[in-house]
């Protein structure tokens, strides 16, 4: 009887042992993770704790690291926002107040009868340029505020995406065989049904080739429409100079612009508008380019959203 109860009080024991090291374990985990939480509360969002499979405490040491990366990844995001605002008030000022400033130059020059006969002609032509000039980067700038804020409404029906895409290549014909642009179009004559908003499909396009004309240099532009069961990928093409490597990963940030000189051929914002448009769509945009030779835009929609 006494070898049982030697054997009862020593199992005791080690049950107690265990338990009080399980405690131990607990407490240092708790004291880990009231550190960690000061931590990250201080500001200190790279902080992160420690636990192995068999902490009893991992969830809870995971859902602190959690929070700690989701607040990190928030904030860069803050700071991404706060930089692209402070680009789009430095871009206010220039793309705004100098046009605007020449516009009011040659009007009240016209009004004066400062000039006449060709002279004045030449000067209506500069000043209605520099209005529409105006006009497009305030629409770009209202669509990209709505489009930051979550306030654009989309009306996705379902359209025959080769028809669409034809009527609206229809329109830019004029635009670049004035711009002394070759170009090619290669679209399927079968019906694609794809669930799009026209509008916002339209919006995208325009901007790519708006891109093309006024920023690539080139003279030769194509556009091509892949599809099958799953996704449409268009494909646009140009033969211009192309995109640096240094300044490709950037083209589709909001304010970015390659060529800081020539800030008054464009205002950063039609292929960040084109980016959220396709990412509306659940689809994606990526570009190609070797500097010299062109620059390709992919873009691939769902055929369901």
């Amino acid at each position: 009887m006494s070898v049982y109860l030697l054997f009862a009080l020593v199992l005791t024991l080690l049950i107690i042992a265990y338990l009080v090291s399980v405690l131990q374990r607990i407490q240092t985990q708790l004291t880990l993770m009231k550190d960690a939480l000061e931590d990250i509360e201080n500001g200190n969002l790279n902080r992160r704790v420690l636990a192995t499979e068999s902490d009893m405490t991992r969830q809870i040491c995971y859902g602190i690291n959690e929070i700690a990366i989701n607040s990190q990844s928030r904030l860069i995001q803050q700071k991404h926002s706060e930089q692209a605002y402070k680009r789009l008030m430095a871009s206010l000022s220039h793309d705004v107040k100098t046009p605007l400033a020449s516009l009011v130059g040659y009007l009240e020059a016209i009004e004066s009868k400062i000039v006449v006969g060709e002279e004045k002609d030449e000067y209506i032509h500069v000043a209605s340029n520099k209005a529409q000039h105006l006009k497009h980067f305030v629409e770009n700038l209202f669509e990209w505020v709505k489009l930051d804020s979550g306030e654009q409404i989309f009306h996705f029906e379902i359209f025959d995406l080769n028809e669409l895409s034809r009527n609206i290549i229809a329109d830019w014909i004029p635009f670049l065989e004035n711009s002394h642009f070759e170009y090619e179009f290669d679209i399927p004559e079968t019906e694609y049904s794809i669930h799009i908003d026209a509008n916002a499909y339209t919006r995208i396009l325009n901007n790519l080739l708006q891109n093309i004309i006024t920023h690539s240099e080139g003279d030769n532009m194509a556009l091509r429409i892949f599809e099958n069961e799953q996704q449409a990928k268009i494909v646009i093409t140009d033969n211009g100079k192309g995109i640096s490597s240094d300044n490709l990963p950037h083209i589709f940030e909001r304010m970015y612009q390659c060529d800081h000189s020539r800030v008054a051929k464009g205002n950063g914002l039609g292929l960040s508008i084109s980016k959220e448009l396709v990412s509306a769509h659940r689809g994606t945009i990526t570009a190609a380019s070797i500097p010299g030779s062109g620059t390709t835009f992919t873009i691939l929609l769902p055929k369901a959203l």
